[in-house]
């Protein structure tokens, strides 16, 4: 199971580096074609949906390797019982918020297949297809953050915990 986590996490990751490479292809298209006398409809819309799409499916894979700022003004001052029980209570807090999250993405993509809803630029794009990566990209760091909430409940240091502790030990 293990594998298979972090596998699907580092292809979040990887999807999500595809995107912005997208996001870099379709402003380069737009640059040339405006070059070269035309307009590429739609470049603005395809850039906001590949950025969208990043951004969500990046969450995870981010998590993991400790790549999210947090601010250790206090929980650096905690002892490690202490520092246990925030971590816990915080990635509770933050599963629930992201389940809730999720649920909510998922509906939108559901009505906006329903309804056939479509974007409002030159290229009609039916809505539930770049919702879709936004609702992926979320129930993936959902279960990332549940996977991190099962691990510190085990007794274990949370992973972005670890690179954190790795970083600072490469700086002194």
């Amino acid at each position: 199971m293990r594998r298979f986590l972090d596998g699907l996490y580092r292809l979040s990751g990887v999807l999500a580096g595809l995107f912005i490479v997208a996001i870099t292809l379709v402003i380069l298209v737009q640059i040339v074609s405006r070059w070269m006398g035309f307009i590429v409809p739609s470049t603005d819309d395809l850039s906001g949906f590949f950025l969208a799409a990043s951004s969500f499916l990046g969450l995870a894979y981010t998590l993991k390797k400790g790549g999210h700022i947090r601010v250790n003004l206090v929980i650096q001052r905690l002892s490690t019982t202490q520092r246990h029980g925030q971590e816990l209570m915080v990635l509770a807090i933050g599963a629930s918020l992201a389940t809730l999250m999720s649920w909510h993405l998922g509906y939108m993509v559901y009505e906006s297949w329903l309804f056939d809803d479509v974007s409002v630029g030159y290229l009609p794009i039916p809505l539930w297809i770049p919702q879709s990566s936004m609702f992926i990209g979320m129930l993936i760091f959902n279960i990332a953050l549940v996977d991190e909430l099962i691990r510190v409940g085990r007794g274990n240091k949370p992973c972005y915990q670890e690179h954190e502790d790795k970083f600072n030990l490469e700086e002194v």
